[in-house]
């Protein structure tokens, strides 16, 4: 099974936990790299492009951070030559379909509203995983 590398930006310490601990249940080995606001999205992007890093795979990203918020972020990706073919799947509690429909416009390539309890977050973070990291083709 293919390792992947997920980038999961979160200003929530409780969120990043729980996303770990759904991550670590479903049994695969990825490597998970957490950051608690936009500005460490793309700090972790360009030493990752400076040093020739593997890039990730996927992005997990939180619409309201601190300092550079997610939508700032996704448009800041999907705006770079290098970076806007990682899929970037918003994960966010807002449920609004405004909010929805302008991230798809940045560029989003999904869009999820966190649920409400560990099981049903395991069951999405690891179809997230199956689909983009597995079934998906990327360039």
């Amino acid at each position: 099974m293919e390792q992947g590398i997920i980038l999961i930006a979160d200003d929530d310490a409780d969120d990043r936990f729980l996303v770990k601990a759904a991550f670590d249940d479903t049994g695969y080995n990825d490597t998970l790299l957490f950051v608690e606001n936009g500005v460490e999205v793309m700090e972790e992007m360009n030493q990752r492009l400076t040093h020739g890093n593997t890039l990730p795979h996927l992005i997990l990203l939180d619409l309201n951070m601190p300092k550079k918020d997610g939508r700032e972020v996704l448009r800041e990706l999907k705006q770079h030559l290098l970076l806007k073919k990682i899929p970037v799947v918003i994960f966010s509690t807002t449920n609004n379909p405004q909010e929805i429909a302008r991230c798809y416009d940045l560029g989003a390539n999904s869009y999820i509203t966190k649920p409400n309890s560990f099981e049903q977050l395991i069951n999405i973070l690891s179809s997230v995983r199956q689909y983009w990291l597995q079934i998906n083709s990327r360039p």
